[in-house]
């Protein structure tokens, strides 16, 4: 076979698999975050909890995703310029009467610009992503990000995992400054341990047994759900990587928790994703 014809091969394989989305170069990804690639990976745990199985195969288009966890200084410059968000302004309906909690006003703690933002809801998230022209991943694009090219290994870092790759067990008893840690295969920080991180998808303790194969989601379509957050009555939804405080088991990839989404704590946060266009 000619060099020519196995070009002309590879470009058609490569189109059979992506249909019209839009193959990314590098200069097309948005400043502080990586690209995920289109395909297939293995969802779930073969020993993990009932909600964890069972495995199944899940093809996800490619997307981008925030390199790290959305900080205060990040945090900051959305409420500054969407004051109903602030925390004197939200509407009660939003939150659980602690968002912002250790927040002087508009002020995030000294000298934690770079730390996490935490006590933050379902809804508080959702508005941010809007605002910066992003939204939540969904929980299938949180999984496969976390693994980072892996396959069938319980942490972003393989099998094992410990206190020099992560930030758990109450190493630091508290959430730290993002990017301490090294990144995971695909380049993502913070992905077991720090902060929990809310995704968009309600959580369905049985979903896996029934979940579509292509970008799947849970109860709904992930498009009403991001133009009707505002007035999504009080749900539980997914959160993912676990935190700070919590022991090995909650950072394993496949590790499914999931809270009210009004709920706000010191033990959640958030990271953002970007779809990558469809070509015309």
């Amino acid at each position: 076979m000619t060099q020519k014809r196995i070009v002309c091969v590879l470009i058609l394989t490569i189109l059979s698999v992506c249909g019209t989305q839009h193959i990314p170069s590098a200069s097309d990804t948005p400043d502080d975050m990586v690209l995920i690639p289109v395909g297939e990976f293995e969802m779930g745990s073969r020993t993990g909890k009932n909600n964890e199985r069972p495995v199944h195969t899940v093809y996800l288009d490619a997307f981008y995703m925030d390199v790290y966890e959305v900080t205060n200084a990040q945090y900051k410059a959305f409420i500054d310029e969407n004051p109903e968000w602030q925390k004197e302004n939200i509407p009660e309906e939003y939150h659980d009467g602690v968002y912002l909690r250790l927040w002087n006003g508009n002020a995030y703690p000294e000298g934690k610009a770079n730390h996490p933002v935490i006590y933050v809801s379902w809804y508080a998230a959702m508005a941010y992503a809007q605002w910066a022209g992003k939204r939540l991943p969904t929980e299938a694009e949180w999984e496969k990000a976390a693994r980072g090219g892996l396959i069938g290994k319980a942490y972003p870092s393989g099998d094992t995992l410990d206190t020099s790759l992560a930030n758990f067990a109450r190493h630091f008893n508290t959430p730290i400054a993002v990017g301490q840690y090294p990144p995971n295969g695909y380049g993502l920080y913070d992905m077991a341990g720090n902060i929990s991180e809310w995704c968009l998808d309600e959580y369905d303790p049985d979903f896996y047994a029934t979940s579509a194969p292509k970008n799947p989601f849970s109860k709904g379509t992930r498009q009403e759900t991001i133009n009707s957050f505002k007035v999504v009555k009080k749900k539980n939804r997914v959160l993912r990587g676990g935190c700070w405080s919590d022991n090995g088991l909650f950072l394993q990839v496949s590790y499914r928790d999931w809270g009210p989404q009004h709920y706000t704590s010191v033990f959640r946060g958030f990271r953002c994703v970007k779809d990558v266009l469809k070509s015309p």
